[in-house]
């Protein structure tokens, strides 16, 4: 195995937006950023398509923000946190703005402010339509390659860290060249969410939760992993990665039909634009009772489609569908994870040397249910934390590494359909000890399935209806003692040592 030591500088895992916004925080302190593609490609980030929710109108306001994502929290955000990322976006926007990103205009030269569901507000920055994180992404790959005191190591697959005496020493990767040890005590996951454990998502199939499981085999605490977030308008495709149709489009007039033509939203509460998980659910139950359901934007008065949403237009010709005349075929997809490793304000893990940031850490300001374009920003201000609470670390001796032998890859392939089955937009505990049952002997070698695991064990404990999370065994909303937010490495075999195929059936 090769050494390369880094001599304590920060390395960063990850080439999304979290990642790269963190390096640049950072400079001019040298950090290495390790990805496994080229930066900015084959990410999350780049397929953001909504934008950045951020209070920057003349009509909205830090408090106003706040209340909003509270709600669609469903009980569960951290107020303190939700206040502090909120406060930081419009500083965030500047900062996006001055490093060159082309938010869309407005004719009188403001900043364009879209509509999404579950916001009071419009307060969503974007860029090129639907082409936001792309645009941010592209500007931030170029800002951090034009950056001296950035070190970037493309084609690098992070597989563990190694711990001495609790701290972290360095992470072990797979090269180009083979197995690779990368000497350092400072690590920083940005490695994204885990839709790729699912049949279907919206995300790359690499996100599958590669973070979580090398900080959870590190002895990091998760936290919230029961919540993923499945988008009720993903295109009717074959997966595991499907097209994502932006909430934006609902927030611009669409409406959700059956194959008759069906209004089957118009009772409830904001109807298209109740939050994600109460329109989620709705399409579901369409699809299990047998309809089709399709996302309608033709007639929309004064919307130019194509110019307003051209990723969209394109990925849905793509399919053969002019969404201009044509209603567009839809079902969830899991997309987003509310859950992740646990972190305080400043990315910090309960393990020393270990940070996290961007959908693979749990912050405390998504709660049940994230707020939609709540994602990026959390993405852009927490990496400014990240970078804050980085450089005023003591600088310590790196501890001398064990070499040990690294995991072999893992694979989501095997995950998807028993997660997938049990773990959905409706959950019921029959399918999730099943699941639980099957994973646990994957579990050991797998990362995949261990990720799949403690989402499976979470659900299972958590003996309430609440946000993202519904059971129809536990379909009121109320907070069981059995529902502990946290869970560890150890907690999870525990809990599934216990399920055995036997018990089941």
């Amino acid at each position: 195995m090769e050494i390369l030591d880094l001599e304590g500088q920060v390395l960063i895992v990850g080439g999304g937006i979290a990642g790269l916004m963190t390096a640049l925080k950072l400079a001019p302190e040298p950090c290495v950023v390790l990805s496994k593609a080229p930066i900015g490609e084959d990410t999350s980030s780049i397929l953001a398509q909504g934008g950045v929710a951020a209070c920057v109108g003349a009509d909205d306001s830090v408090a106003l923000q706040v209340e909003d994502t509270l709600v669609a929290g469903d009980g569960l955000c951290d107020a303190p946190v939700v206040e502090k990322i909120v406060a930081g976006g419009p500083a965030a926007i500047e900062d996006l703005l001055r490093l060159g990103v082309p938010f869309d205009r407005s004719t009188d030269g403001g900043l364009k402010l879209g509509l999404e569901a579950a916001h009071s507000r419009n307060r969503i920055v974007h860029a090129g339509g639907d082409k936001t994180g792309r645009e941010i992404i592209l500007t931030l790959a170029a800002a951090v390659r034009a950056t001296p005191s950035v070190t970037i190591l493309e084609g690098f697959a992070a597989r563990r860290l190694s711990v001495e005496d609790g701290e972290v020493a360095g992470l072990i990767a797979e090269g180009p060249g083979g197995t690779v040890l990368l000497r350092t005590n400072r690590v920083v996951i940005a490695t994204g969410g885990v839709s790729g454990l699912f049949s279907h998502g919206t995300n790359p199939v690499g996100s599958w939760g590669q973070g979580l499981a090398i900080a959870a085999r590190a002895g990091a605490t998760l936290r919230d992993v029961e919540f993923v977030q499945f988008h009720p308008t993903a295109l009717d495709a074959s997966g595991p990665q499907v097209s994502l149709i932006s909430e934006a489009v609902r927030g611009e007039g669409a409406i959700l039909i059956d194959e008759a033509g069906r209004r089957f939203m118009e009772d409830v509460p904001r109807k298209e634009l109740a939050p994600r998980d109460v329109v989620a659910r709705a399409v579901w139950r369409e699809l299990r009772a047998g309809h089709r359901v399709f996302l309608d934007a033709r007639g929309i008065k004064g919307l130019d489609f194509e110019a307003r949403f051209p990723s969209i237009t394109q990925s849905c010709r793509d399919a053969g569908i002019d969404p201009v005349r044509q209603p567009i075929p839809i079902r969830p997809a899991a997309h987003y994870h509310m859950g992740g490793i646990k972190v305080d304000l400043a990315g910090r893990t309960d393990v020393e040397g270990l940070w996290a940031v961007g959908e693979a850490a749990c912050t405390g300001l998504h709660g049940a249910n994230r707020l939609a374009s709540n994602s990026l920003l959390e993405a852009l201000v927490c990496a400014g934390f990240v970078a804050e609470s980085l450089k005023a670390a003591p600088r310590r001796a790196v501890r001398r590494a064990a070499i040990g032998q690294a995991l072999r890859p893992s694979d989501a392939q095997s995950v998807r359909p028993i997660l997938s089955r049990a773990a959905g937009v409706l959950r019921e505990g029959a399918d999730l000890r099943r699941a639980a049952a099957e994973l646990y002997p994957l579990a050991g070698t797998n990362d995949a399935a261990l990720v799949g695991l403690m989402i499976v064990v979470a659900a299972l404990r958590r003996e309430e209806s609440r946000g993202a999370h519904y059971r129809l065994d536990f379909s009121r909303k109320e907070i069981s003692p059995a529902s502990p937010r946290t869970l560890d490495l150890t907690q999870a075999f525990d809990a599934a040592q216990s399920l055995t195929l036997a018990d089941v059936a």
